[in-house]
């Protein structure tokens, strides 16, 4: 694990420019609340987004959402754009993008201005997380 201190930018893919990395790279850590008020950790690349039918299929709930800033801060403990599952103030369980595996990646450290670099094998064994197709393709902008 590393942290690297990182400074602002204004898009994932300046991010991983200042990194040095590709925007696949940088994992986006979704804290995604279930109708039953518990959350759970997404674990999705950069370069692609959450594809809400695949995760409901693999959780195995009809319904999923993203909650409100200051809901996620509650559950994890930490800020939008600076969550991690490390450290999270409540171990929910993980779900991460199958292409994740076998990688170095980085992710939010829990503060901004920080990334975090860890072998994505070594945080899904050290979690449990279930690794399934949690992603489709950005939406065109």
């Amino acid at each position: 694990m590393e942290v690297r201190e990182r400074p602002a930018a204004h898009s994932l893919v300046d991010a991983a420019a200042l990194l040095g990395i590709r925007p696949a790279d940088i994992v986006k850590t979704l804290v995604v609340k279930r109708s039953d008020d518990t959350f759970l950790f997404a674990l999705v690349p950069g370069d692609r987004a959450i594809s809400w039918p695949k995760l409901r299929a693999v959780v195995g709930v009809n319904k999923l959402r993203l909650p409100e800033p200051e809901i996620a801060l509650a559950a994890t403990g930490y800020e939008r754009g600076t969550i991690v599952p490390i450290g999270s103030s409540t171990d929910w369980p993980i779900f991460a993008d199958e292409r994740i595996v076998g990688t170095r990646i980085a992710m939010g450290a829990g503060a901004h201005g920080f990334s975090l670099f860890v072998d994505a094998d070594a945080l899904i064994e050290a979690y449990g997380a279930t690794v399934a197709d949690i992603s489709g393709e950005l939406p065109a902008s």
